[in-house]
């Protein structure tokens, strides 16, 4: 298959597989003391996992500044160092923290906490521009996402972003910053067990990237969580899912009717030599030449295996009809 797909309209190339950058951020909490992020981590052992991602051919990480609250941006900065020109990155704005309490504050969606949002990202990563900067506010107000819209035009035409895009999963908010000429994508949810027709085709007719977040749907579709209910460990988001986070259930480990959908799919999705991670990556380029999946990492192992999805490439249309009758589409 194609190793590398466009963002949109704006001619840069990424590999097929980008690398989300959530999980190496590692703990924070919302004001109430909610979990964030993905639990513990290991800064160099991210570091590593990063490198040994750019040495197999990724060449799109995806971040956030509330990641960590500041954290996933810096580890990342390091990570990449003098091989910051090898690749495109993508990191967000418009939640508010508290990096020494590792704690969300809250949003702000003025074209001032913009600009100041930009320059904290740029100090933290290391770097004098950002290719693709995403609104992070999934919810925000329309008409106030058009301001901020046109104020992302004019830091393309000073060179400190090269592309913007909205993470949302609202294909209405999506079309508002799909109007501007230097909008390459949305990101949105997007996994085998979770599509999403309206925003796939607001993303093939704009022109637009379909950068897919949860594209393992949260570690459901790595196959680790089969078997016995583990709970995830405090400070795993996944511990105390919110109401988004699907297949969680009340926090006791997957939901065994999720579990049940993802043994149904083993055999179609690991035919070929694949992994299951692999099988759910396939079926993503498959889905539309326009998505980018961004699975998470925490270790070498992991970003061996998301990067090793690009040898096996895409499934056929007759695996891709295979899904869709077993899980009665």
């Amino acid at each position: 298959m194609e190793i590398t797909r466009t963002l949109g309209r704006s001619g840069i190339e990424v590999s097929a597989v980008g690398f989300g950058c959530w999980a190496i951020g590692g703990e924070w909490q919302d004001s109430t003391g909610q979990p964030l992020g993905w639990g513990r981590v290991d800064d160099e052992e991210s570091v590593r996992a990063v490198r040994r991602a750019l040495d197999l051919g990724v060449t799109f990480f995806d971040t956030a500044d509330v990641y960590g609250t500041g954290h996933s941006e810096r580890v990342l900065g390091r990570a990449l160092g003098r091989r910051r020109d090898e690749v495109v990155v993508a990191t967000k704005w418009g939640n508010t923290f508290d990096a020494d309490t590792r704690t969300l504050t809250g949003g702000d969606d003025s074209p001032e906490y913009l600009r100041r949002a930009l320059t904290a990202s740029l100090r933290r990563l290391g770097t004098d521009r950002i290719d693709l900067y995403q609104l992070h506010l999934a919810d925000a107000d329309p008409a106030r996402a058009a301001e901020l819209r046109d104020a992302c035009e004019e830091l393309v035409a000073q060179g400190l972003v090269r592309a913007y895009a909205w993470s949302t999963d609202d294909p209405a908010r999506a079309a508002v910053f799909a109007k501007g000429p230097h909008c390459a994508a949305v990101q949105h949810a997007l996994n085998v067990l979770t599509d999403a027709p309206e925003m796939v085709r607001l993303c093939e007719e704009a022109g637009l990237a379909s950068v897919n977040r949860s594209p393992l749907a949260m570690g459901l579709l790595t196959g680790k969580h089969a078997g016995r209910r583990r709970p995830p460990a405090a400070g795993d988001i996944r511990s105390r899912p919110p109401a988004w986070l699907r297949g969680f259930g009340d926090g006791s480990g997957a939901d065994p009717a999720w579990l049940a959908r993802v043994e149904a799919l083993r055999e179609v999705l690991t035919d070929g030599g694949r992994t299951l991670a692999q099988g759910a990556l396939a079926w993503l380029w498959a889905r539309s030449p326009r998505t980018v999946p961004i699975p998470g990492f925490r270790s070498v192992a992991q970003a061996e295996e998301n990067a090793g999805a690009l040898e096996k490439g895409a499934l056929t249309g007759e695996q891709m009809a295979e899904v869709e009758q077993i899980l009665a589409r």
